[in-house]
């Protein structure tokens, strides 16, 4: 397909158009570690953002599917967030509060209550934990131990909840795992829906494994997972695999731990990924699209008879981000006082799922995903990673996630534009073409 560029007139971009000088780069390679990731990716100085869209400083004009690895469900620069938080900094509002009473962080909590939980006959209290996914992760594992005095958690195969020991003890990925630098202990990964095909449920394998006494598995605090793994490849667990799981964690006496980090604010189209299944979570952890702004501000919802923390028994200086229950309560009221934006988001993850759905077709291919978090499987980490290339030379930002890197993932916002949503697809559709052809052409040479 023939991709007309630039996306965006040329009057539209920032007024600074100079290339990334020399002396730039120089800074990032003299001053930053080496275990920077997306700018490997992404060699570009960007300034400027809006929407969909993101800025380099020489000017060119990018289609954002990778919104911040999920952090960014609103776009970049949301008009209102963006008017409120100026008025909040302006009148000398609170930033940071530990956690202290705010007026920001009241109006937040009310919000909460009053448009998430109450309509869903949702009681949890809120706990904040720190700036991020990780940070809600490790209290819910240390809060399940703590309410079962066991040590013991199963999770999942293919799972990622975080890169702090805790969290990255129940992450699955190898290379991930490696980074801790220490045996990892307390958690035995259990096969993720569908890992050993759909023939085999593994909800019922795990469940006869845990009433066996002689099994090996020690009886757990809590069972942990996520609805739709996104950086595991986006498998996605059933609603039916999902209840079993649950009823599992019931009958064993273990807490039923939904991680929603990724998955939620409206990933899927609705609020939280598993709302529409019935499920009734003793503890679920909320971080990257909450603030609603990419600001830093992460949550443990915990059912109120397991809130049973001593005073300060689990802190964190950055738990009272002010600025982003500013963001955060916007955010709620400007999306989710209705039904509208939910069924927006469905609408275009139908239209995503058309489209991909009919790119994989084509080169013989696997979708993978569930509503606006989907993807294609590759079979291979080298071509996901070339296609992802060939999208950034083309104006658009998009990444790879899988246990091999293997499945390119698209993450946009939720507020895109069906028409920008569709030129960031024809993107795609010509990057598959053009990679694929290549490989199949040096696989005949060979």
């Amino acid at each position: 397909m023939h991709i007309r560029l630039p996306l965006f007139p040329f009057h539209a971009v920032p007024q600074r158009r100079q290339c990334m000088t020399a002396d730039k780069t120089a800074t990032f390679d003299r001053m930053e570690s080496e275990v920077r990731s997306y700018s490997r990716s992404f060699p570009k100085l960007f300034n400027k953002a809006k929407g969909a869209t993101i800025f380099s400083e020489d000017g060119k004009a990018y289609i954002d599917f990778l919104a911040g690895c999920s952090s960014l469900n609103y776009g970049h620069n949301d008009p209102d967030m963006q008017a409120a938080l100026v008025e909040y900094v302006t009148a000398d509002g609170i930033a940071h509060g530990l956690d202290m009473f705010t007026d920001a962080k009241e109006q937040f909590l009310a919000a909460y209550e009053d448009i998430i939980l109450k309509p869903r006959g949702m009681n949890y209290k809120l706990m904040f934990t720190g700036p991020t996914g990780t940070n809600a992760v490790e209290a819910a594992l240390k809060l399940a131990r703590k309410v079962k005095r066991r040590s013991n958690i199963i999770a999942f195969t293919n799972g990622f909840h975080g890169m702090t020991l805790g969290a990255l003890a129940a992450t699955g990925n190898a290379s991930k795992r490696k980074g801790g630098g220490i045996a990892l202990n307390g958690v035995y990964q259990a096969p993720f829906d569908g890992y050993f095909g759909p023939e085999i449920d593994t909800a019922e394998m795990l469940d006869q494994m845990l009433s066996d006494p002689s099994a090996g598995i020690d009886a757990p605090a809590a069972i942990l997972v996520e609805p739709v793994q996104g950086e595991g490849g986006l498998n996605v667990a059933s609603p039916e695999w999902l209840k079993k799981i649950e009823a599992i964690a019931r009958k064993h006496d273990a807490l039923f731990i939904v991680d929603d980090i990724q998955a939620g604010c409206g990933r899927t189209g609705a609020f939280f990924s598993f709302e529409e299944f019935g499920l009734s979570p003793d503890i679920i952890t909320q971080a990257k699209s909450l603030s609603g702004m990419g600001l830093p501000l992460a949550l443990t919802l915990i059912k109120p008879e397991y809130d049973i923390w001593a005073p300060a028994e689990h802190n964190g200086t950055f738990r009272g981000n002010n600025h982003a229950f500013v963001t955060a309560r916007i955010a709620l009221e400007k999306f989710w006082r209705d039904e509208a934006f939910s069924e927006s988001v469905k609408a275009k993850g139908e239209h995503l799922k058309l489209r991909l759905g009919a790119i994989a077709a084509q080169h013989d291919l696997n979708l993978r995903g569930r509503g606006m978090m989907m993807g294609i499987n590759t079979e291979s980490g080298e071509i996901a990673s070339a296609i992802c290339a060939r999208c950034f030379e083309l104006g658009l930002v998009i990444e790879t996630s899988g246990s091999r890197d293997e499945v390119v993932k698209v993450l946009c916002p939720l507020t895109i534009e069906m028409a920008e949503l569709d030129k960031g697809l024809d993107i795609i559709e010509d990057a598959f073409e053009t990679i694929l052809a290549q490989d199949i052409s040096r696989t005949a040479a060979q």
